[in-house]
C-alpha cells in the first residue's frame, strides 16, 4: 500500500519481561492481557515514537475540535497519556493546570476490562478533563453500547475520530474466538473514523497459551480451534479492508517486540468532503 507517512525502522531488541521484584500477576494469569505492569516491560515511548509529528493536523486539517479519541484496551493508562501528549505535542510533566484550553483539541475515553487497572489510570491520570477512564468489557454490547453513546452525544458526535486497538486484538481473539474477533474490528470499524491498530504476531498466542498451561490452568478455550490464524497482521488487514469498509492508510513500522502500527480509514469518509488525493493522506 501506498506510505503518505514514512515508516520508521524497528528499534534495537528490549529484553524479555521479567516479574522479578514485581508485586504483579504472572503473565498467565492474565488471561485477558490485564497485566499489572504491561508498560514497564513494553514502554509507551516504543509505539509513539513510530508516530509521526502533526498525526492529527494531517488527518483532521479543519474537522471541529476537540477530536474524539477511543483507547480499547487501555490497561492502567500510561499508553493512552504518552499518546495524547505526543499527538498534541505536549511536553513530558506538563498536566491540565497548564493548559488554559485542556480538552479543546482532543477528548480520549479510555476502557478496559479490568476495574483496578482503571481506578490506577485515575488516580495517575495528568489530564482529567480530557482524559476519561471507564471500566468495560468491549464485547458485552449491554453495557458497551450505553456507555460509548452517552459519551458520543455529550459531545454532539455520532462516531469517534480515531480509535487505538494496541495490542488487544490476540485477546479477544483467544477468549472469543474466530466470530469474535471479526465482530470486535467490525464494531470498532463502524465506530471510529481512523483506527491505529497493533495486532499481536501469532508466536505471542502460542506464547500466551503456554504460559497458561505452565501455571497449571485450562488452556484458552478458542486457542485450537482458530481457523484465522499466521500473519496476523496480514489476517487482520484484510478483514477490516474486505469486511469492515476501511482501507489501510499507512504502516508506521514495528516496535522493538516486533509488531505494526496500522492506521486504518473507513471508506468514504473524508474531512471537509475532499477526495483522498487531496488530503495527503
Amino acid at each position: 500500500c501506498p506510505l503518505p507517512f514514512p515508516a520508521r525502522r524497528r528499534e534495537e531488541k528490549m529484553a524479555a519481561p521479567t516479574d522479578e521484584g514485581l508485586p504483579a500477576l504472572a503473565p498467565g494469569a492474565a488471561p485477558y492481557g490485564n497485566f499489572r505492569h504491561y508498560s514497564r516491560f513494553h514502554p509507551p515511548e516504543g509505539r509513539v515514537r513510530l508516530l509521526p509529528p502533526g498525526l492529527l493536523r494531517r488527518l483532521f486539517p479543519a474537522a471541529a475540535r476537540p477530536l474524539l479519541g477511543l483507547d480499547v484496551g487501555c490497561n492502567s493508562g500510561e499508553l493512552s497519556v504518552a499518546l495524547y501528549r505526543h499527538l498534541l505535542d505536549l511536553p513530558e510533566g506538563e498536566c491540565s493546570q497548564d493548559q488554559p484550553g485542556a480538552g479543546q483539541d482532543l477528548n480520549l475515553l479510555c476502557c478496559d476490562i479490568d476495574a483496578e487497572l482503571i481506578e490506577r489510570a485515575r488516580r495517575g491520570s495528568p489530564f482529567p478533563a480530557s482524559i476519561s477512564f471507564a471500566q468495560l468489557d468491549i464485547m458485552d454490547s449491554e453495557t458497551r453500547e450505553p456507555l460509548l453513546s452517552s459519551h458520543l452525544r455529550r459531545f454532539g458526535r455520532a462516531a469517534f475520530d480515531i480509535g487505538f486497538c494496541m495490542s488487544v486484538t490476540m485477546w479477544i481473539h483467544l477468549n472469543h474466538g474466530d466470530s469474535g474477533l471479526v465482530a470486535f474490528l467490525a464494531f470498532l470499524a463502524s465506530l471510529c473514523r481512523y483506527l491505529l491498530v497493533e495486532p499481536q504476531p501469532w508466536k505471542c498466542y502460542r506464547a500466551a497459551a503456554r504460559r497458561l498451561r505452565r501455571l497449571g490452568r485450562n488452556d484458552f478455550d478458542h486457542f485450537r480451534s482458530l481457523a484465522i490464524h499466521g500473519d496476523m497482521a496480514a489476517r487482520i488487514t484484510e478483514i477490516l479492508t474486505k469486511d469492515c469498509a476501511m482501507e489501510l492508510v499507512c504502516c508506521f513500522g514495528s516496535t522493538s517486540w516486533d509488531r505494526s502500527l496500522l492506521l486504518f480509514k473507513a471508506k468514504g469518509w473524508n474531512p471537509e468532503g475532499r477526495e483522498p488525493s487531496e488530503q495527503g493522506c
